[in-house]
């Protein structure tokens, strides 16, 4: 780890017990936030934005929930600025809808005729190629593994009971951080602690070796909108 990483990780844990800590670090990394902004509103943030008091508690949000797990901080803090922006200008879409069919005039079209503006599709497209994004260093990752997009396709489990089975897992591995690191200092999904952790059957594991590389790398760094998806997969009998 480079000296940089290594401040910047010993600082987050700091602010993550002290708020004068964590208020210093948010104006530290001020322009850092605000390009991020930037990204998203296709133009440098004013102060009085709205987006840019969002992407500063997106970073405070980063700060209390950043694990080493989570790889890279700063990387895992553009992702939650990047979602949070999303969420809120979908939820101001819906808002702008609602008021659209109370609102009419004599004068002038309702507002449900003129909201559909070449914005309309602006959240939906900042998904799309987030998705792209984590889906791309996702599989950069695995190769390190020596796991491909194509092996987790081959190898995702089919049957409900098989797919209870790799929950369980990987629910006991999220609680569990000392055995996602030893995941991540090896390489190596540590087949026999999940079996015997969360009670199901080894075979049943092995089997999908590969299918957890996947899972477990989601869980571990970061991956927010995958790893939304794919709890969503695994959902059953309880939240992953």
């Amino acid at each position: 780890m480079d000296p940089d990483t290594h401040q910047i990780i010993t600082q987050v844990y700091q602010a993550k017990k002290d708020n004068a800590a964590a208020d210093e670090l948010i104006a530290a990394y001020m322009p850092f936030i605000k390009a991020e902004t930037a990204k998203f509103l296709n133009r440098p943030p004013e102060q009085s934005d709205d987006e840019l008091s969002i992407a500063m508690f997106a970073f405070y949000e980063a700060i209390r929930t950043y694990s080493r797990l989570r790889g890279a901080f700063l990387k895992f803090a553009a992702v939650k600025i990047k979602n949070r922006l999303i969420d809120n200008y979908r939820k101001e879409k819906r808002n702008r809808i609602t008021v659209s069919l109370d609102e009419e005039s004599d004068d002038r079209p309702d507002l449900i005729d003129t909201i559909k503006d070449e914005h309309d599709s602006f959240g939906e497209n900042e998904i799309r190629e987030a998705t792209q994004q984590e889906i791309a260093e996702l599989s950069a990752q695995m190769t390190d593994f020596g796991v491909s997009m194509q092996d987790i396709v081959d190898n995702s489990p089919k049957q409900r009971r098989t797919l209870e089975c790799c929950r369980k897992a990987v629910c006991y591995a999220r609680n569990n951080p000392d055995i996602l690191e030893d995941f991540l200092r090896t390489k190596r999904v540590p087949i026999a602690k999940l079996a015997e952790g969360a009670d199901v059957e080894r075979k049943t594991l092995e089997r999908h070796r590969r299918y957890l590389v996947a899972v477990l790398l989601i869980c571990t760094n970061g991956y927010e909108i995958l790893r939304g998806h794919i709890m969503q997969v695994l959902k059953g009998g309880g939240d992953v």
